[in-house]
């Protein structure tokens, strides 16, 4: 029998990274994720869902999200489903989370740019209503006399 543990998720970090380092010297970032999800009731109606998910991600790639994303930055994350289970200390009961174990990141938002995935403008590159106007083929200076 085959096995497959594999996620993918694109959505907002719900909060700042929190990059620690463990006693051997291995970064660990943690965030989360916020992925929202647009449907239609039996009503009709459109309803929003959001769900929330945690991420933990190892080495480099912890470094690398802790050094360029942010609180709202867009973001693919590909990684595994990990189970973790324990029992708290305070009240003895177990506990249990669902969290997704980053393999491959992806940074959609601009650099600069919390959310909303537009590309800033390359240095040097004026806007485009700064630039003249190409004149349209077979356009004459006559047109220019029109007065609308």
């Amino acid at each position: 029998m085959a096995y497959l543990n594999k996620v993918f998720i694109i959505g907002n970090l719900t909060r700042d990274p929190e990059l620690r380092v463990t006693p051997k010297g291995t970064a660990i970032c943690q965030f989360g994720i916020a992925v929202n999800r647009q449907f239609k009731d039996e009503s009709g109606a459109t309803r929003d869902e959001t769900t929330f998910v945690d991420i933990e991600a190892w080495g480099k790639q912890g470094e690398l999200v802790s050094k360029y994303l942010t609180k709202g930055s867009l973001a693919m994350v590909e990684g595994r489903l990990k189970f973790d289970q324990w029992e708290d200390k305070q009240t003895a009961q177990k506990r249990s989370k669902l969290k997704v174990v980053l393999e491959n990141v992806q940074f959609l938002s601009s650099r600069g740019s919390s959310g909303g995935g537009q590309p800033q403008q390359a240095p040097g590159d004026a806007p485009a209503t700064d630039r003249p106007a190409a004149p349209a083929p077979g356009q004459d200076k006559a047109d220019e006399d029109v007065p609308f």
